[in-house]
């Protein structure tokens, strides 16, 4: 082989080296630019998804979320948001307030012994009732009985203003009401197990399934958002106008259940009949109004009390 032929080979395959390294240097490139790419995406993902976790952690749950729920107000309502009910003869020209708490235990004790003698000036069209329904309970002793109860509530208006009083009085009952420690209202299968001694609700599947589902739960944020209302910061309270009504206290001494009840009864009529004259049968005042009470007010009308 001559000279220039070796020298030839030598420079050819120098060349076939050279371009070979070009090629590994390329394909390192393209690896490294892979492998980048792939970890910004990787990045990307992990960061999105932390970010989604992370939103998904601070989205409020439970009743923090119902204030953000859609607002579904029930039936014989009225009102901003359906925040007014008032129940009763619609001709009746008087209105009392009455402002309770469902976990109460003083409401407890003043529906037991002298709640039937509101509903019946009710029903014989004495005066309309405009109830506001606190739950500043769940706040003092923990839990969210109140609210439950008062969204149920809501599902019994739903029904009529009739289902709404009876199963108030069914939640308030000696049978059924907790002690305010115990959060059992908390708890639908509770206020379903009241429900049922309310003939309108029993069996009802539509009530249920609003209980359950918390159809009225928004709605009963926004009633509770009513606290302080008129400077009303406790319950029972009644009111007429923005005069407060108040009733002779019990003696502290020993009687019967029979007794107390006899004695509340009396002290809340004496306080009505103050406030709003005699009832029908005392010198006049109020009208039966038989299967016509506890109907609601029309639709739009102004509630006298402001």
């Amino acid at each position: 082989m001559t000279n220039r032929n070796t020298q030839a080979n030598k420079q050819a395959a120098r060349e076939r080296i050279r371009a070979e390294r070009e090629r590994e240097k390329k394909k390192e490139r393209l690896r490294r630019q892979l492998v980048v790419a792939v970890s910004v995406v990787g990045a990307l993902a992990v960061a999105g998804g932390i970010g989604f976790a992370v939103m998904k952690a601070n989205e409020p749950t439970g009743w923090e979320a119902a204030k953000e729920a859609k607002l579904v107000t029930p039936a014989h309502t009225q009102g901003k948001n359906g925040t007014e009910i008032l129940i009763g003869d619609k001709s009746a020209k008087e209105t009392l307030e009455v402002f309770e708490d469902v976990r109460c235990p003083a409401c407890a004790g003043f529906e037991q012994s002298a709640g039937e003698e509101l509903v019946k000036d009710i029903h014989e069209g004495r005066f309309k009732v405009r109830f506001t329904l606190y739950s500043f309970i769940d706040t003092l002793q923990g839990g969210e009985g109140s609210k439950n109860a008062l969204s149920a509530l809501g599902a019994a208006l739903n029904v009529s203003p009739d289902a709404f009083l009876k199963y108030k009085s069914a939640l308030y009952s000696a049978k059924y009401h907790p002690d305010e420690r115990e959060d059992l209202y908390a708890k639908d299968s509770e206020l379903l197990k009241a429900a049922a001694d309310v003939p309108e609700l029993k069996a009802n599947a539509a009530f249920e399934k609003a209980v359950r589902s918390g159809t009225y739960d928004r709605w009963a944020m926004e009633m509770t958002a009513l606290f302080g209302r008129k400077g009303v910061r406790g319950t029972p309270t009644f009111m007429h106008g923005n005069k407060k009504l108040t009733m002779d206290k019990i003696p502290q001494q020993q009687m019967t259940q029979a007794q107390y009840n006899e004695l509340a009864r009396a002290n809340f009529r004496k306080m009505i009949d103050k406030e709003f004259g005699p009832a029908a049968g005392k010198d006049g005042g109020g009208k039966d109004t038989g299967k016509d009470g506890g109907q609601g007010i029309a639709k739009g009308e102004k509630d006298p009390t402001g």
